[in-house]
């Protein structure tokens, strides 16, 4: 069936073919080809002056002024704004005045061996001394926008007696 219909289709199509031909002789016999002219170029006109309202292009401006500011292109890891982190300093030695305002604490960073006398207020790195106790300073820590609140404390008690060997 399908091999029929194959046939029937190649041989309608092989009886047009001779037509079409047939019918593109008796055109082109009616309409012989006339020699191709040039092209014809047009003059160069100037521009036609801009009658339309003109677009204005403004682009934004960006300025940052450093000030007291850390520059936002340096790695963060390679500066010394870090240094120290609260797991490298220890607490040394507090001088403590109950009243608050005069306390000083000392502080060393084991990994240098730098040492800080600070009072409250002061800043080290990105902390900031909130306040200072008798065995114990309080830092406020700002990171990424939040802050937080974390207390570095004698590791040994140095006001115990120690036991005789």
């Amino acid at each position: 069936m399908i091999a029929r219909a194959l046939i029937l289709m190649i041989v309608s199509l092989a009886g047009v073919a001779p037509i079409a031909s047939a019918q593109a002789q008796k055109e082109a016999r009616a309409n012989p080809v006339k020699p191709t002219q040039p092209p014809v170029i047009a003059p160069a006109r100037s521009p036609a002056a801009d009658t339309g309202s003109k677009v204005l292009i403004t682009r934004e401006v960006f300025q940052y002024d450093g000030g007291t500011r850390r520059d936002p292109f340096v790695s963060l890891l390679t500066t010394k704004d870090l240094k120290p982190m609260l797991v490298d300093l220890k607490l040394v030695a507090v001088a403590f005045d109950p009243r608050g305002q005069n306390s000083v604490a000392v502080l060393r960073d084991v990994t240098s061996r730098d040492q800080y006398r600070v009072r409250v207020g002061q800043t080290i790195g990105r902390m900031r001394v909130a306040a200072i106790q008798e065995k114990a300073v309080i830092f406020t820590i700002e990171e990424f926008g939040y802050s937080r609140q974390e207390i570095l404390a004698f590791v040994v008690d140095s006001t115990k007696m120690r036991p005789r060997q």
